[in-house]
């Protein structure tokens, strides 16, 4: 049987523990004492539900931090898998298992990194972190934001900080996530009046008369982007109303939808933009807003550099700077004032069936890691 790297084994004993969020079936203490053992201190935070810890080695600035989490989302029907999904196997030079790309590889491949960079550094600059959470997945309340709440209150800040989100597109290390836009919800109630469909003036079909607002909300161009960000969109994810009667007008329709904003609109700009739309049609209306994160950038600066630099030396390509995608525990990051990137394997399979990552790219990835570290932690000569 062919040796594995120290990477790819503990990616699979990760893998092997049940952490469906916000569970964390035992992977932090695993990670834990890998760190304790190489002087790391460790500070164990539990909020609820959720696992956290916060781990350090160094007391002084600047610090670098490795964020991620160890809950996965559900498998799925586990028949459905050509494997069981919290059973790892490499297959064909694919790890496969629930997990495996987003995001256990990145934390195995964190851990290894830094063992490797200790190794040959023992009295790096400044300090080495990891923030570990078990609630990325899920409501993210008690999780990342619950851990940099603890750290703000005694002032103590990170500077540099990778988020091992599979950010990898075609091939590890194509693109980076240097920001992310941010996601505000919004839950519609729109009130009409009950009755039957064969009396049309006894009632108010609440359903035709949120219509031509939501038209007009679709259609709208709430901004146009800019150098770093897509136009700001507006996605309608679920519409319900009705009895399940044929012959009932419904009394309300509940719209649930979504934005994706850039840096050239606001929140609260937003709210008052839907309000005044709403209001224009007359509608009988309230909502529920979730605002998930605002959007940050970390346009350029040492960690950018680094990164990049880093690509470039272990992969042999440049690579690209992205704020695309979905939202992730950077948002919590990037307010503190750390320059926050993201920086992992290929995202292709994460949440779907068979979820699988090419074997060599966690190995590349723990290499990227080290490099990272190397080029912001060691002297200078």
């Amino acid at each position: 049987m062919t040796q594995l790297s120290p990477t790819l084994e503990l990616a699979k004993d990760l893998i092997s523990r049940r952490s469906v969020t916000p569970e964390d079936a035992g992977c932090q203490e695993l990670m834990i004492s890998r760190l304790e053992a190489l002087g790391f201190k460790i500070e164990r935070l539990p909020f609820e539900e959720v696992t956290n810890f916060w781990a350090r080695r160094g007391d002084s600035g600047p610090v670098f931090c490795f964020a991620g989490h160890t809950d996965v989302v559900p498998s799925g029907p586990e028949a459905h898998w050509d494997h069981p999904p919290f059973e790892p196997v490499i297959e064909e030079g694919y790890l496969c298992g629930r997990g495996a790309a987003d995001m256990k590889g990145s934390l195995a491949a964190f851990v290894t990194a830094v063992e490797r960079f200790i190794e040959h550094h023992p009295d790096h600059e400044g300090s080495i972190a990891l923030l570990i959470t078990s609630d990325e997945e899920g409501p993210f309340v008690n999780g990342t934001t619950r851990v940099i709440d603890h750290l703000e209150a005694r002032n103590e800040k990170i500077d540099w900080c990778i988020v091992g989100e599979p950010s990898s597109t075609n091939k590890l290390g194509d693109i980076i996530k240097n920001g992310r836009r941010g996601s505000l919800s919004g839950s519609l109630k729109v009130r009409g009046i009950q009755g039957h469909v064969a009396y049309p003036h006894l009632v108010r079909n609440p359903i035709h008369e949120a219509a031509p607002a939501l038209a007009e909300l679709a259609a709208t161009t709430w901004d146009e982007g800019n150098d770093f960000f897509p136009p700001t969109s507006f996605q309608i994810s679920n519409i319900n109303a009705g009895t399940g009667a044929t012959n009932v007008v419904p009394g309300e329709v509940d719209v649930a939808f979504n934005f994706r904003f850039s840096t050239e609109v606001t929140a609260d700009e937003l709210k008052i933009r839907v309000r005044d739309i709403l209001d224009k049609h007359n509608l009988e209306w309230d909502i529920d807003w979730i605002l998930s994160g605002n959007p940050f950038l970390t346009a350029a600066g040492d960690l950018v550099d680094a990164s990049r630099e880093a690509i470039q030396a272990i992969m042999g390509y440049e690579t690209e700077l992205s704020t695309s995608g979905g939202t992730s525990d950077g948002r919590f990051i990037a307010p503190t004032g750390a320059q926050v990137v993201e920086l992992g394997p290929c995202n292709a399979t994460i949440h779907k069936i068979n979820e699988r990552v090419r074997a060599q790219d966690l190995d590349d990835l723990s290499s990227l890691y080290e490099n990272i570290l190397a080029r912001l932690l060691v002297a200078k000569a």
